[in-house]
């Protein structure tokens, strides 16, 4: 499409206004595909395709010419230069890469860029383990907005797993909410439940535990639930508002 751009760094943050004091609400990763709404010499105004997210990213690290081949399937993937060379860069889980040649054991996706086979599926590739993607991202810190192994929100960790499978899941909570059908009133969980609560939320792995970003304990972990739904309602004076299924 004329006005559809790929970025093409390892991740930026997406402000809520064209400054880089603004708050971030979320953030793009390699390979994601977007629309510039408008721009100036600084900043771009962008509509993100996969979920329509609207923000402010820096007006520059973006191309038109991009045909995903792959994507990354690891929580970050070190990022080569000659192939036995690491450098500091990582590509987030999720990215979107598009193959230039390979070796036995890596991809090119960038001159003199590479990764390792290991770390990557094919771009059509489908996972259902849901519980496999979430775990990825055990002990990674917690970050209002964030979306990768350098920080994470409550609600990123669920749409990613959607994200990689190429299914459309809202970006934020009170949108997750209105988006996911009701499956149950409470009381009996089960695996691959999604309790949500006004600005929260987690999934269920078993009968009796969760995982989710949660911010008080600044990191992403697996918790009682009884006893996460007590501290949320104690604490934070929330109710469970919905329940959905993760099942895809």
């Amino acid at each position: 499409m004329k006005n559809n751009y790929f970025y093409k760094k390892p991740l930026s943050d997406i402000y809520k206004k064209p400054d880089v004091v603004s708050e971030v609400t979320s953030q793009i990763l390699y390979g994601e595909k977007f629309k510039i709404i408008s721009k100036n010499k600084s900043w771009i105004k962008i509509k993100v395709l996969f979920d329509n997210y609207i923000g402010y990213i820096k007006n520059k690290d973006y191309t038109k010419d991009h045909k995903p081949t792959h994507k990354i399937f690891i929580l970050k993937a070190n990022i080569y230069n000659k192939q036995k060379n690491k450098t500091k860069y990582f590509l987030p889980f999720a990215s979107r890469i598009s193959m230039i040649q390979e070796s036995k054991k890596f991809i090119e996706f960038e001159k003199n860029k590479w990764i390792k086979k290991s770390d990557v599926k094919n771009i059509n590739h489908i996972e259902k383990d849901y519980l496999k993607v979430l775990k990825f991202f055990l002990k990674t810190k917690y970050v209002w907005g964030g979306k990768t192994y350098r920080g994470i929100d409550c609600s990123a960790i669920l749409q990613l797993f959607f994200y990689y499978n190429n299914k459309f899941y809202p970006r934020d909570t009170k949108d997750q909410i209105k988006y996911s059908i009701q499956k149950n009133k409470g009381g009996v969980f089960k695996k691959g439940d999604i309790i949500f609560w006004k600005g929260h939320v987690a999934v269920c792995i078993n009968s009796q535990k969760l995982i989710h970003a949660y911010g008080p304990e600044k990191k992403v972990l697996i918790m009682n639930i009884t006893e996460t739904i007590n501290r949320i309602e104690r604490t934070a004076k929330l109710i469970v508002k919905k329940i959905s299924s993760i099942k895809y």
